[in-house]
Order: structure tokens, then sequence, then C-alpha cells
């Protein structure tokens, strides 16, 4: 039974996969295409030996993979980053030969830019999570879709709050539409209806199924936090403790500034342009609602606006600062 180490690329693709097999001094023991399938994957790297450490770009599908090969085969593996991957190439050619063998390398020196191997648990819930976000933004398409028609037809329209009961039926009954404008309207609205029916079965079934997570029950018990901002936090983020601070936490959610800085010229830049964007909106669309309803979140706030701070920066520290204390507050040795 072989002990020596190998390290294996595999450059993920639906129907196959390219992997690259190289021993620790950095030999190419095998490159080749094969079945996208962990068991013809383990049965070709057998021969080389048992113990083995893989790294595979994160994409659809590669996490399946990578842990059937954790669970089957006994491997170590590694999700990769893409991005940093392809930086870290610095090469315009891209072959799925020379990919194979980059993973590879960067497994073996220790160089590969790992992501989170999130459980199948958290994989499923962030599928129903992501499928309301669809639906949601499908929903609100259709307004803009509608009002978009309004304008067009300079339909004026009653002092009343857009999209609210009485609102709708104004324009289901009342609204000065010509007939193929009524006709759309109709249809869209009759969509519309039928995704609110959608969207309330897929919050009830998220509410079924993380009835007994301690983490989303904690977040729900806290003022200003709904389901859908629980769900959305327990499946993007998954563990608080894979984080080593609550400043990288806050990083990794897409809230922390961004330095524009060149010589003696200092200066911000809003927030980075990283993570999840429907985390970070889900994060600071929370910190409004923090403001209204926590004394320390409003005092915070008010403390910057006294400062002269404008609103957008304030709402983002607040949700820097709110996310920093959370990282403390769910660590799996206090969610009893």
């Amino acid at each position: 039974m072989a002990t020596v180490p190998v390290y294996v690329g595999l450059d993920y693709h639906y129907a196959s996969v390219q992997m690259c097999i190289l021993d620790p001094q950095g030999k190419v023991l095998a490159n080749r295409p094969c079945a996208n399938d962990s068991d013809v994957i383990a049965e070709i790297v057998r021969p080389f030996s048992d113990v083995v450490h893989a790294g595979i770009e994160a994409c659809c599908g590669a996490a399946n993979l990578a842990e059937e090969l954790v669970n089957r085969a006994g491997w170590s593996v590694d999700l990769a980053h893409p991005g940093f991957v392809a930086r870290m190439k610095q090469n315009p050619d891209k072959t799925d030969f020379t990919d194979a063998r980059l993973l590879a390398d960067l497994e073996r020196v220790g160089y590969l830019p790992r992501v989170w191997l999130a459980p199948e648990e958290v994989r499923e819930l962030r599928r129903l999570v992501r499928y309301r976000q669809q639906l949601a933004g499908e929903r609100k398409n259709l307004k803009l879709r509608v009002g978009a028609l309004l304008r067009d037809g300079r339909v004026v329209q009653p002092q009343l709050r857009s999209w609210t009961v009485a609102w709708i039926q104004w324009l289901r009954q009342t609204a000065d539409l010509s007939p193929q404008t009524r006709w759309i309207v109709d249809r869209q609205l009759t969509r519309l209806a039928s995704l609110s029916q959608e969207i309330s079965a897929v919050e009830r079934h998220l509410r079924e199924l993380t009835a007994a997570d301690k983490m989303v029950q904690e977040l729900l018990l806290m003022k200003g936090i709904g389901l859908v901002t629980a769900v959305t936090l327990r499946a993007e983020i998954g563990r608080f403790d894979r984080f080593r601070t609550g400043k990288q936490l806050a990083r990794y959610c897409g809230l922390s500034p961004r330095n524009a800085s060149s010589g003696a010229r200092q200066a911000d830049a809003g927030l980075i342009k990283a993570g999840n964007a429907q985390l970070r909106t889900v994060i600071i669309e929370a910190a409004h609602r923090l403001m209204r309803y926590e004394e320390r979140w409003r005092k915070l706030g008010q403390s910057l606006r006294s400062r002269g701070k404008p609103a957008s920066l304030v709402i983002g520290a607040v949700a820097n600062r709110w996310v920093r204390w959370l990282y403390h507050q769910l660590q799996p040795s206090r969610l009893v």
C-alpha cells in the first residue's frame, strides 16, 4: 500500500473532469480527462497512492464532487477560489491540461487559495434561499414593468402608496388604461399574484426546515431580524467560527471600507466590491431596522450623523459593527 502522498488537480466540467496527478517533487504522473464520477476518479488515482490531496475550483457542482471524494475515497480535498487561481496563473492561454496541472501544483506547495467546503445541509439551504431570491427578483421586475406602462400612458395615479391593497384595487378597477395596456397589466397582475403565493410557500418551507436550527432561532430572537435575514445569514455564512475574527467576517460580507489611497492622497472608495451581493443587501436592510429598534445601534448611528457622516456611510458602519458583534454572539459554543 503506497503511503507517499500524491497531489491531484481537478479541472471540473459538467460531463468530464481533467485530472492531473503529481508526486511530492512535482513530477507529472498523469494528466488526462475522465468521467465526472467520484468512483472513476478514485480508481484512476488508487494505483499511485492511498494518500491523496486534491484541489478543485469552486463552481457549480464542484462541492458535490469534492464531498463524494472525501466521504467515499477518503481524500483530502480543497475547494479553490477561481478568481485567485486565474490571477496566480498569469497566463493568457487557457486549457484544461494546464489548469489541472496548476491546481495540482498549488495544492502540492500549499498555495492553493482555499474556500470553505460547505456541508450538504448548508448547500441545500442555499438552494432554497437563492430560489426565493430569484422569485423576489422576478416580482420586483414585474412591478417595474407595470410602473413603466403607467408612466408611458401618462396615467394619473391616486395619492396612495404603490402596491398596497388599495393601490392594486385601483389599478384593477379604476385606472384609465388603453385596451392593450389594460390587457398587459391584467396579465402582469395575475403573474404577480402567482409569484407572491410561490414566495409565501418557499418561506413556509424555510421556516419548517430551520425550526430546529439553533443559529436561525437565535437570530429570530433579535429585534429587527426576520426569517429572510436569518436564513440568508445561515445559508451564505454557514458557520461563524470558520472566520478568525469578526473583522474578517465583515470583509467576507462585503461590509468593509475600501481604501483608494495613492501617495499623499488618502481616500475611501465606499464598501469593497466583494462577497455575495444579496448577503450584503440583506445585512444593509437589517441595519436600517436595527437603528429603529435597538438603542445600541441607534446611538451609534446618531453619533456618526452628529459628526457629519453621510447616511450611506452611517448605515454601512452600523452593518459592519453589527456583523462583527454577531461573530462573537453566534459561536457554536454559545448556541446551547
